[in-house]
């Protein structure tokens, strides 16, 4: 990463995608380390988990199949019943535990990229065993960021609900009920979208900077501003590419049966590896647009007083870097 601060303002879409994957190739012994301990299981977590819910969620809809087939009351029924139920807190109990360890494993990887990209840009040796000691030190604040951003997130699908509710008691029926549903549909996606750029950049703020939570979401929204159309495209391309990918394995592994086992086995490990570069890419990039918005903003980082800031990591518990000293020190241009 040895373009100046300020040159890095003028980075474009594919700028930035060239910027990170040099950082990527220059220091992939480091990032390979962190792939092999943090982003691998994430991805095999994921894909195992639409593996295992498909095989649950089909059980359950064979059985209420034969439960619509007996009659009430009888031995059978009750006995479908009963399995049916375990069947569903099983199918649950499963998501929260996915869900769970998914989290864990996001927020570390997050850390573990974005600290290493900042000892990168600020000169400092890195090392795997230096970057998995400071791991443990960030992924409260991102945890912290997250609950915030999962509340915004809730908040907004719940007004999202009560207006398409809303829709359809009183305009569903009318002349422009079409074109209010779709306007209203469009509406809900651009803002998924917003607070999915908000939710990655926040992230980066909440590494290396004091933000957390609330704050770091209002220093995202700031920081993206200028920059909104650039990290729209990245953002939106990314997660086409997974959404692919995913579409790919349910249909080529999961549903493949009639391809045999061998394909199976081999388009799965296609998309596992083509979902851990992602993964590890999307990562990178998202660090590779903090620092391009700061530049847009003239929001000059003082190299010296991020390395001090990283070196607390190491030290002892964390002391965030003030404000002063990484955010709103414009320089003249």
């Amino acid at each position: 990463m040895d373009r100046e601060q300020e040159e890095m303002q003028f980075l474009g879409i594919f700028d930035i995608y060239k910027e990170s994957y040099k950082i990527i190739f220059t220091w992939r012994r480091i990032f390979s380390q962190i792939t092999l301990s943090l982003i691998l299981p994430l991805s095999f977590i994921f894909l195992a988990h639409i593996q295992i819910s498909e095989l649950i969620f089909s059980n359950i809809i064979d059985d209420e199949i034969q439960l619509d087939h007996t009659s009430a009351g009888s031995p059978r029924n009750k006995k479908l019943n009963n399995l049916l139920s375990s069947e569903w807190t099983y199918f649950w109990l499963f998501k929260i535990a996915y869900f769970t360890i998914f989290l864990i494993f996001s927020l570390l990887s997050t850390a573990a990229v974005v600290y290493t990209i900042a000892c990168i840009y600020t000169g400092r040796e890195v090392t795997f065993a230096k970057v998995m000691s400071v791991v443990p030190k960030v992924w409260k604040r991102l945890m912290v960021t997250f609950l915030c951003i999962f509340a915004a997130l809730f908040a907004y699908n719940i007004v999202a609900v009560l207006l398409f509710i809303a829709w359809a008691f009183f305009i569903s029926e009318t002349s422009i009920g079409v074109l209010t549903f779709i306007g209203l549909l469009i509406l809900y996606f651009v803002g998924i979208v917003y607070m999915s750029i908000i939710w990655q950049l926040s992230s980066v703020v909440s590494v290396l900077e004091e933000a957390c939570g609330v704050k770091a979401m209002v220093k995202s929204r700031a920081l993206i501003k200028g920059k909104m159309w650039v990290t729209t495209i990245i953002f939106f391309k990314l997660n086409v590419s997974l959404f692919v990918i995913q579409v790919a394995f349910e249909k080529l592994v999961v549903h493949g049966r009639s391809l045999g086992m061998v394909n199976r086995v081999s388009y799965g490990i296609i998309c596992f590896l083509l979902l851990l570069k992602l993964f590890l890419f999307l990562l990178v990039i998202q660090t590779v647009i903090y620092f391009v918005c700061k530049s847009y903003h003239h929001e000059n980082i003082d190299k010296s007083a991020l390395s001090d800031h990283l070196e607390v990591y190491l030290l002892g518990e964390y002391v965030p870097l003030k404000a002063k000293d990484v955010q709103l020190e414009q320089y003249e241009v």
